[in-house]
């Protein structure tokens, strides 16, 4: 990693940007580099970066390597960042990057659970408690939280970085009602999350058997550690879980997917699905009223009925 590189990356540290989107853009940004080396015989600048060098790494990207549409645009974001960084730093005068545009693409509809894939996910959580209460018992608080985590993300949607951030004060309950506020949602925002029956239910019989611990975090470890839960464990509790229910794949932001396009299926506006998210444009959320894969092989499918 050249100097210019490590400097943009601590002006990314500097503006608070999320991790996962931290190392994405050094990524992508190290690759053009040794792009660049390769094809021009001399090391990454950004003086040295011409718009034809960003149009023929686009080309190369798009007819070479062949890549998805998502990818060359993320990659070429990436670049442009740097690019306006090195600018507003003064070490460029004017932006390379600014007139290569980006592959257009057909938006494709996230993937999230149909309500058969629900079902089979809900029996795979209750048969896993059941078994372990039967015949695991020392088991059975590490699988009760991660039902609790499981249920909670299906009636929340929260990010699996909202999940693993919250603490005991963010958790507000009564009979009837309760809510979770995020204290640092993307983007830093913060905002109150609603819980209904389902997910009440999920973190009330977590907290019944929640180990006494010094953490104020919500998810503890269990089994050896009493610390709060990684982003990683987090992954594994649902994998465990997509393996038992036969499903292809399971993620917070299957989860997290899920929960929108179950909302808009109720009716409930876009609007008030995109504050529930914490969405910043509505435009994000319009995604999920774009047909999924399965609607438009339902779609092919009834050619045949006519």
């Amino acid at each position: 990693m050249n100097d210019f590189i490590r400097d943009f990356q601590s002006h990314l540290a500097d503006r608070d940007c999320a991790e996962r989107t931290l190392r994405g853009y050094l990524s992508d940004l190290l690759q053009f580099a040794n792009w660049f080396e390769q094809v021009n015989g001399e090391a990454l600048r950004p003086e040295r970066i011409t718009p034809s060098d960003v149009k023929r790494y686009k080309d190369f990207l798009l007819n070479t390597q062949r890549r998805a549409a998502s990818t060359i645009n993320r990659r070429l974001a990436a670049l442009s960042a740097f690019a306006k960084w090195a600018q507003q730093a003064g070490l460029i005068h004017s932006d390379p990057t600014v007139y290569v545009k980006s592959v257009k693409q057909v938006r494709r509809a996230p993937k999230w659970l149909n309500k058969s894939e629900q079902f089979a996910l809900q029996r795979a959580i209750e048969k896993d408690l059941q078994v372990s209460r039967l015949r695991y018992p020392k088991r059975f608080t590490t699988r009760r939280r991660d039902a609790s985590i499981a249920l909670f993300l299906l009636n929340t949607g929260l990010r699996v970085g909202e999940l693993i951030a919250m603490c005991l004060g963010d958790v507000q309950l009564s009979d009837r009602k309760g809510n979770v506020r995020v204290q640092n949602g993307k983007g830093r925002k913060q905002r109150q999350v609603p819980l209904n029956a389902e997910a009440r239910a999920a973190i009330q019989e977590w907290f019944a058997v929640r180990p006494e611990t010094d953490s104020d975090q919500v998810w503890v470890g269990v089994e050896g550690q009493s610390e709060g839960l990684s982003a990683r464990s987090v992954q594994r509790i649902l994998e465990r879980y997509a393996t038992q229910a036969g499903l292809e794949t399971l993620t917070p932001h299957t989860c997290r997917h899920t929960v929108a396009k179950n909302l808009l299926d109720s009716g409930i506006g876009l609007e008030k699905v995109a504050a529930l998210l914490g969405h910043e444009s509505i435009s994000t959320t319009m995604i999920y009223v774009t047909p999924s894969a399965h609607d438009l092989e339902q779609a092919v499918g009834a050619l045949e009925k006519c």
